[in-house]
């Protein structure tokens, strides 16, 4: 399978504290990859390397063969790689609408212009609603962003990080916070969304990362213990011992 990201030794440190401390992976095109682990684990820290939001000590990262080293994160996201937070991050007193059609300037071609009334523009409303409706917030069209319910202000933050056409989608922990009926709402719209793309995602529910990934990556005190199809993780004696199996003990 060719490879969408390849992480190669790569090694993060804060002062003389290592966080991520020799992290290789790598991670289909089209694939769903999970990456689990304890609190503190790097997960986040993960994340901000790959998207260029954290410098890294050492190592590597490619997006499809093109290093990402020294780019920043809007250089990386306009090479097709775009991530939502923990946090959800919107524009609370902006429409649900709005919301969208500024995440589709740029890969629309609308640059830094004062002459361009993107009210006026046809295909960019067409294409804002069409990804409404693809997220199903069609009817809060006209509604201020801070006033969606937490699912629907998570799924608003997954179309404006699809909105801009990237083909590796990365979602810290778009679950967290959220009832069953939520969750499942959440987990339907990734799997729409994120067909025909790579998926890598940091997710706690258990439920949730075997319910989509295709491989889970285990990351423990800043270094990957195991990779594998998620019946091999879960059967892991390894991942059990450090991580798993506390967690599903917890989850019964």
């Amino acid at each position: 399978m060719t490879a969408a990201l390849e992480i190669a030794g790569l090694r993060k440190s804060f002062g003389k504290t290592e966080i991520i401390r020799g992290v290789d992976l790598s991670v289909g095109n089209g694939e769903r990859h999970a990456i689990i682990g304890p609190n503190g684990a790097g997960k986040s820290t993960l994340f901000n390397l790959i998207t260029g939001r954290f410098p890294p000590s050492s190592g590597t990262v490619r997006l499809h063969s093109h290093d990402l080293t020294g780019l920043a994160p809007f250089q990386i996201n306009r090479m097709g790689l775009s991530r939502s937070f923990q946090i959800t991050n919107i524009f609370p007193r902006m429409t649900v609408f709005e919301n969208v059609r500024c995440s589709l300037l740029w890969s629309r071609g609308y640059r830094y212009s004062f002459w361009n009334i993107v009210s006026r523009s046809r295909d960019l409303t067409e294409a804002a609603d069409e990804i409404l409706e693809q997220i199903n917030l069609t009817q809060r069209r006209n509604l201020p962003a801070g006033v969606l319910s937490y699912a629907e202000q998570r799924a608003l933050e997954i179309g404006i990080t699809i909105a801009g056409g990237a083909n590796v989608i990365m979602l810290d922990e778009p679950t967290a916070g959220m009832s069953h009926s939520e969750t499942d709402y959440i987990v339907d719209l990734i799997r729409q969304v994120t067909d025909n793309k790579t998926l890598i995602m940091v997710e706690h529910d258990m439920g949730v990362v075997f319910g989509l990934a295709d491989r889970i990556s285990v990351l423990v005190y800043g270094e990957i213990i195991a990779t594998g199809r998620p019946e091999e993780v879960r059967a892991n004696p390894r991942v059990q011992e450090a991580y798993l199996g506390a967690v599903l003990e917890a989850e019964h």
